[in-house]
């Protein structure tokens, strides 16, 4: 890539392709790429996520990823109010010096979203 700036794009497991492209587009504000049934992708912004099908969800209830975003205080504000925040997971400034939060998609599947805490 130019400049040596590099982009790398999760890929996750999901029980059902549709199900949860259909949850990425509702609950989390992407757009879908492709979908059949066993990959899927969505996107955001600058940011894609990837989906492959699996049978078993022990895969997706012990995956997760990281995504960098600008301004996660108004990310964080807009999934709150769609009721995907984890419990556990709500914003956050981290002693590593970022500010985050978590959410878990339907198949179980955890991203946290951070920014770098200027504070």
């Amino acid at each position: 890539m130019k400049n040596g700036m590099y982009k790398s794009d999760p890929v996750l497991a999901s029980l059902e392709i549709e199900k949860t492209v259909t949850f990425y587009e509702k609950k989390l504000g992407f757009k879908r790429s492709w979908c059949d049934a066993n990959y899927g992708i969505v996107n955001r912004d600058k940011i894609s996520i990837h989906f492959w099908h699996c049978n078993d969800k022990i895969f997706p209830e012990n995956t997760s990823c990281y995504i960098y975003v600008d301004n996660v205080e108004k990310l964080f504000d807009e999934y709150e109010k769609k009721g995907v925040v984890h419990p556990n997971g709500t914003l956050e400034n981290k002693p590593w010096g970022m500010k985050e939060f978590a959410i878990l998609d339907h198949d179980g599947n955890m991203i946290k979203f951070g920014e770098l805490n200027e504070n």
